[in-house]
């Protein structure tokens, strides 16, 4: 059963917070920006409201999460810290003698509170509204890019990350008290995945019982990572290490697993779209959905910078007409033209390449033709015959006993007049500068809240994690700014 429980708290030590939180401290600040009831509003429908036990507060619930982004801390080093720190305690709207939630309690408010929920448009919209109100956001212009991150299994397999985990841990704690190493027990070696989750068990329970060892944060922190994947992802272990996670390619040599977040923000920095795919989607596609959703947050949308995977075809003629400048480099390589099959091929900017939708890169690329003689001149792609013959889309794609499997494009050389005229113009060269503020953003969201690896696993729990970080590094900067 919930209540709005969002009545004055009453304790006879309230005023500590007067003397001890300053006025500039951060969640002080961020209490006093933000209403939190909005979340209430949006969650109030998931609980039941007039039976069963008093549930936590919601608000308190989303408070705790937005803490674990801002501190990139796990759930029970964030909630052992609201035990003492008297910041996270004021933001919690606590009284300082009050008990702290159960860790697990973080668990069961992600899988059923926040399940189905829109839950990144709304946080996103939330903070543009504010932004707006404070009259910070004045530019018309959106800058989009896409940041990758590493899914958290990694492809690794479910013993492997077991393993690496426990590895870390004793390391650790060698470094502490190596005599300790003669009461672990024995390494699991049976390629087993219950054997080696009953060894991760074993080598806690030792941890635990030596009181003096498992206090000191260099060894609670791996010890706690451990726990949490022993016990909230056990299922996820038992199934396989990430099914929605996709290989995705950052250069030509370089590649990744995991997922992809194609971002919008101001030149003021506020974010003001996302939209979290799988990491072998295509940076462009996205580009509609980012303008269409900047507009339904409350931005009006004159001008739109990016890199030169956005500047297809289809994107140049979107925007012409919405009455949209779009400064985005021609590269005839990505202009979509007339071409057959375009989404099951599509262009990596990053390596070069087009990828096919199986996920796999093109291995070289030749270019036929001569420039100047009245016929466009054609990229030829050629993709590794042994991974066409195995593939699953191989259907349609690949002619069974081909000796090799290649992808043309031809280079369009007159369809982009305007688009080049405006290209060479000195105000294109002036707003395609302001592209390198959403890298920095890209940087902060990796660096400082986590998000250069997955925290869960599947692409729910990316657009949840994504959804925190945005709402955390959006009120962060808005609090610069008034």
């Amino acid at each position: 059963m919930i209540q709005q429980q969002q009545s004055l708290v009453l304790s006879p030590y309230i005023e500590l917070y007067e003397l001890i939180i300053p006025k500039d401290n951060m969640l002080r600040q961020i209490n006093e920006l933000v209403d939190f009831t909005f979340v209430y509003d949006e969650l109030k429908e998931r609980y039941c409201l007039d039976n069963g036990r008093n549930a936590i507060d919601p608000i308190r619930m989303f408070k705790y999460l937005l803490l674990k982004v801002i501190f990139e801390l796990s759930d029970i080093d964030i909630v052992e810290r609201s035990k003492y720190d008297m910041s996270f305690k004021y933001f919690l709207q606590m009284a300082p003698e009050d008990q702290v939630i159960d860790p697990s309690s973080l668990t069961k408010f992600r899988k059923m509170r926040l399940k189905d929920m829109k839950l990144l448009d709304m946080l996103i919209n939330k903070t543009v509204e504010i932004a707006i109100e404070k009259g910070i956001i004045k530019s018309k212009s959106i800058i989009v890019d896409a940041t990758h991150t590493e899914a958290r299994y990694n492809q690794k397999s479910p013993i492997e990350i077991l393993q690496d985990r426990c590895r870390k841990l004793r390391k650790a704690v060698y470094k502490v008290d190596e005599s300790l190493k003669a009461k672990f027990p024995m390494k699991n070696t049976s390629g087993v995945l219950d054997e080696e989750i009953a060894y991760c068990q074993n080598l806690i329970d030792v941890i635990e019982s030596e009181c003096g060892v498992c206090e000191l944060p260099k060894i609670k922190e791996p010890l706690n990572l451990l726990k949490e994947t022993v016990t909230e992802d056990l299922e996820q272990l038992q199934i396989s290490e990430d099914k929605d996670a996709k290989v995705g390619h950052k250069s030509a040599d370089s590649s990744f697993f995991g997922y992809k977040t194609h971002l919008a923000m101001t030149e003021e920095r506020i974010i003001t779209a996302a939209v979290v795919t799988t990491g072998e989607k295509n940076d462009g596609k996205q580009l509609q959905e980012l303008i269409k959703k900047s507009k339904a947050a409350g931005m009006e949308v004159k001008t739109v910078i990016g890199d030169t995977a956005y500047s297809e075809k289809d994107n140049i003629t979107y925007t012409k007409n919405n009455n949209i400048e779009l400064i985005s480099k021609l590269n005839p390589l990505i202009t979509q033209g007339n071409r057959k099959k375009e989404d099951e091929f599509q262009f990596n900017k990053d390596a070069g390449m087009y990828v096919c939708r199986a996920g796999h890169m093109a291995i070289r690329k030749a270019r036929q033709g001569k420039k100047c003689v009245g016929v466009n001149q054609v990229d030829t792609y050629y993709f590794d015959i042994g991974l066409c013959k195995q593939c699953p889309f191989k259907e349609g794609c690949y002619k069974e006993g081909a000796k090799s499997k290649t992808y043309s494009v031809s280079i369009k050389s007159g369809e982009h007049t305007e688009q080049m005229a405006l290209q060479d113009s000195e105000y294109f060269k002036e707003k395609a500068k302001e592209r390198y503020k959403i890298e920095a953003k890209n940087s902060e969201l990796k660096h400082r809240h986590g998000y250069d690896v997955a925290s869960y696993s599947g692409l729910v729990g990316m657009e949840l994690q994504g959804a925190m970080a945005v709402f955390a590094v959006n009120i962060k900067r808005i609090l610069k700014l008034i």
